[in-house]
């Protein structure tokens, strides 16, 4: 008998692959991504203390006041730029980015330009 396998447990692995390799230190933290159907996320961690820096998804008040839908390409870049300006009222300026085992393509990748261009260094 042949098991499935679903997309989202062959993206986890990849993740896990992904995350035993890519650390977010005090100096550098990590700029993780999670997509869902609907929404799309984003944290910037730190991992030797655990703590989430600076959040921002398309369920922030900011991004939902723009009235588009949340699971599209401009939604993703939105929140890019909101969570790339919140680092830096932080003071962080450069992060690893950490796609969370998805392809850097789509919204994943819009995220990413978004943030790149409001001043976050990756």
């Amino acid at each position: 008998m042949i098991k499935k396998v679903s997309k989202n447990l062959t993206r986890k692995k990849r993740h896990q692959r992904v995350r035993n390799k890519v650390q977010g230190v005090a100096e550098r933290p990590r700029l993780n991504v999670y997509r869902s159907l609907n929404n799309m996320y984003a944290q910037i961690i730190n991992d030797e203390t655990g703590q989430t820096i600076v959040a921002a998804s398309t369920l922030d008040k900011e991004i939902k006041a723009e009235g588009k839908a949340a699971g599209n390409k401009a939604a993703a870049k939105l929140v890019g730029e909101l969570v790339a300006k919140r680092a830096l009222d932080k003071g962080i300026k450069s992060v690893t980015f950490d796609r969370g085992g998805y392809i850097y393509h789509g919204r994943v990748k819009e995220l990413a330009e978004g943030a790149r261009e409001a001043g976050l260094e990756f």
